[in-house]
């Protein structure tokens, strides 16, 4: 049985020159996710932490109490092992910069969606954590600038999500594979529960919110009706499973193979996703574990970022099924 925190250590040394900065971040993840799955395991019965906090955060979106709880969480955890230089949230206007003499000497910032899925909590429906590690490239020693947020997603070091379900489990990467650590309350510990996890080639899955089907392109109509014709071939028809929750239905597909797209539509003609806090670290897992990531045109990982809280059209998940919306794409638009 090995722990998160034995697998950092160990993984720690694989890596001439680390001086364990990364490894005290993920500490803080760690007990951030603990944190999170204690209270959101309360949630039924602390009202304080359940519905809308009464605020929206800058994309006009109304927050729950819980985004606001999560967001302070990570926060502070951050602050108190001061390894990294900055933090930049969803649920911030601008980024914060730890101007400490610990913080300015950090090397690294951190990106994060600290609560996704929220409006799912008080209808028990699994949510989750995702964040983003990169290299500050301002100077060691001086505040971090806007700059060190947006470099583009093949410039993180490490990145990945904390699912809040039937249990919770960390899954992150450093670049070198997709490992899942499942909590054990009872020891207060997440065990290696999925070494080296891969995202099959051809999936069974897609996850796409239907409702939606007048405002999609072309491209994406045609697909759900290729997911939706019989081919005994292929093994179609495809399974639609769709929970509202980017994390949950991202989990599902790197477990068990699928894809999930939320394109552009004619309410949002960027997309809704937001590029720095879930498509460049969703994006990273899942080419680390052998699935593909694109925004129909591009791979995620190659975007140049221009604002904090770029949005961005987002295909995600089995290689050979991202490759045919692309294709569908680029034919019918």
């Amino acid at each position: 049985m090995k722990t998160l925190g034995e697998f950092i250590v160990e993984r720690q040394a694989e890596y001439p020159g680390a001086t364990g900065e990364l490894s005290g971040i993920l500490s803080s993840i760690r007990l951030s996710a603990k944190i999170i799955h204690r209270d959101i395991n309360r949630a039924g019965l602390t009202q304080d932490i359940l519905g809308v906090s009464g605020d929206e955060n800058i994309q006009g979106e109304t927050q729950m109490k819980l985004d606001v709880f999560a967001n302070e969480t990570m926060k502070k955890a951050l602050i108190a092992r001061g390894d990294v230089a900055g933090f930049a949230s969803e649920e911030d206007d601008t980024f914060v910069a730890f101007d400490t003499e610990r913080g300015r000497n950090a090397k690294y910032i951190l990106m994060t969606d600290p609560l996704d899925g929220s409006s799912n909590i008080d209808v028990n429906v699994s949510v989750g954590t995702i964040f983003s590690i990169y290299k500050r490239i301002s100077p060691i020693g001086t505040p971090v600038t806007m700059e060190d947020f947006l470099q583009p997603g093949r410039k993180q070091v490490a990145a990945g999500y904390v699912t809040y379900g039937s249990s919770t489990m960390l899954v992150y990467t450093t670049g070198n594979g997709v490992n899942g650590f499942t909590y054990d309350p009872s020891l207060g510990l997440f065990i290696l529960s999925h070494p080296n996890m891969k995202m099959p080639f051809e999936g069974k899955y897609y996850s796409i919110n239907e409702g939606q089907y007048r405002t999609f392109p072309e491209g994406v109509k045609r697909f759900i009706k290729f997911c939706q014709e019989e081919d005994q071939a292929t093994k179609r028809p495809y399974s639609s499973r769709y929970i509202g929750s980017l994390v949950s239905d991202f989990h599902r597909n790197l477990l068990k193979g699928g894809i999930y797209i939320y394109p552009t539509t004619t309410t949002h003609p960027k997309g809704k996703l937001r590029l720095l806090y879930e498509g460049n670290p969703m994006a990273f897992i899942a080419e680390q574990a052998g699935g593909m990531a694109t925004d129909g045109i591009n791979p995620i990982l190659d975007i140049k970022p221009t604002e904090l809280h770029q949005r961005v059209p987002f295909y995600v998940g089995s290689t050979a099924m991202v490759q045919k919306v692309e294709d569908l794409l680029k034919e019918f638009g």
